[in-house]
């Protein structure tokens, strides 16, 4: 796809939003220490944010029908720039859980808005590829933007980290102002009906699945720095490493679960969660050891945002005459995944239960998707009909329409 200036700030945002989302995976023994509180009481920064974002996004998306997308996104912008700066200048713990709790309300609507808004900057044909050009950004952060903040945290203090996601947010709302053209608002949305949408059957597995397979991956990788300290007895410098590692496997895993999805959805999903839940069972045996953990932690984030592609898909699938609410509701579901992740893996760490068992518990919960999954297709094969397995292609249209 040539360079598309207004897809280029979309991505820049969606960078923003990802460093923001999980930079303090990176920086909770530093924040800890600092504040004063535990790993466990630290890691609900995480869950909070997520919980903001499952609140967020349909109350955002749903109250700003009528305001033109530019001026939408913009705004949604300066949400981001100003809570990031209010957790850069943060006082004590409470004021940094709200400073979260305030920056998140704009990440369910700016990729659900942005979504759409990448794909009308395409010609028909092309924008699957917009939407995923795009959500690059959110992969990128966890390549570059994560590691990055891991290193000014340690070296610089945590709060430096924020100081400049927020300066990213302010360079996003100049990006979007100078490149995106005057957007008007939705003719005819209907808030009823978009919302009648989330009580069919269809979409509430959907957007269940993609809660489960969040938890999966957040559960374990919320705590990833302690469990690089504590257990693999690793340096800063490793653990940097260990995460730009993994922000490469979810950049490939990205590519390879739309490559996959495009021919079947279900049997990706399949062959992803069984693969996560084998890598962290493997990881709950072998973190000990450096080689092998720099492995498992690859496989990890391949298989971790492999599954992103058909989840988006499955939801779009069975929401496509809401697709603005859909798709904020399926970053809702993630991010609720992600908080139930990162509460659960820090109950087994306040339960002393060990790290380890952290990587067993992500293991169950992928276990779980892949029991879903099975179960759903087996049920629609009974009914004599197809299951939802349709192409990227086919949803991006519906979502479109």
């Amino acid at each position: 796809m040539k360079l598309n200036p207004g897809l280029l700030a979309l991505s820049v945002g969606a960078f923003g939003i990802g460093v923001t989302e999980f930079a303090p995976m990176g920086l909770l023994p530093v924040i800890a220490t600092d504040l004063g509180v535990s790993i466990p009481t630290a890691g609900l920064l995480i869950s909070a944010y997520a919980l903001g974002v499952v609140i967020g996004a349909p109350l955002m998306t749903l109250t700003t029908g009528r305001v033109p997308r530019r001026t939408l996104l913009i705004a949604l912008a300066g949400i981001f720039a100003i809570g990031n700066l209010l957790a850069a200048v943060s006082t004590g713990y409470g004021m940094l859980m709200a400073a979260r709790v305030l920056t998140s309300f704009n990440h369910g609507a700016f990729f659900g808005v942005g979504a759409i808004v990448a794909a009308s900057l395409v010609p028909a044909e092309r924008r699957a590829g917009a939407v995923a050009a795009m959500f690059m950004g959110l992969t990128i952060a966890n390549v570059v933007g994560v590691p990055l903040a891991t290193w000014a945290g340690d070296h610089l203090g945590w709060r430096s980290a924020f100081w400049g996601i927020s300066a990213l947010g302010i360079a996003t709302m100049v990006a979007l102002r100078l490149t995106l053209p005057a957007l008007p608002a939705p003719v005819g949305s209907d808030p009823i009906a978009e919302l009648r949408v989330l009580t069919r059957g269809p979409v509430l597995g959907a957007l269940g699945l993609t809660v489960i397979g969040a938890s999966a991956m957040f559960t374990v990788f919320t705590y990833i720095t302690p469990i690089l300290r504590e257990v693999t007895h690793a340096s800063l410098g490793y653990v940097t490493a260990m995460l730009v590692t993994y922000g490469v496997g979810l950049t490939i895993g990205n590519w390879l679960g739309g490559r996959f999805a495009d021919r079947s959805v279900d049997r990706t999903l399949i062959v992803t969660l069984a693969a996560l839940a084998a890598i962290l069972v493997g990881f709950a045996m072998l973190m000990p050891f450096k080689g092998p953990t720099a492995i498992l932690i690859f496989l990890w984030g391949i298989a971790s945002f492999a599954l992103v592609p058909p989840l988006q898909v499955r939801v779009m699938h069975a929401a496509a005459d809401a697709p603005n609410l859909a798709s904020a509701m399926n970053i809702g579901a993630f991010n609720l995944g992600n908080a139930i992740g990162a509460a659960v893996g820090g109950g087994v760490i306040a339960a002393g239960i060990g790290y380890p068992a952290v990587a067993l518990a992500g293991a169950a919960a992928s276990g779980l998707g892949l029991v879903a999954v099975i179960v759903a297709r087996h049920r629609a094969s009974k009914r004599d009909r197809r299951p939802p397995d349709v192409t990227i292609e086919a949803a991006a249209r519906s979502a479109n329409a």
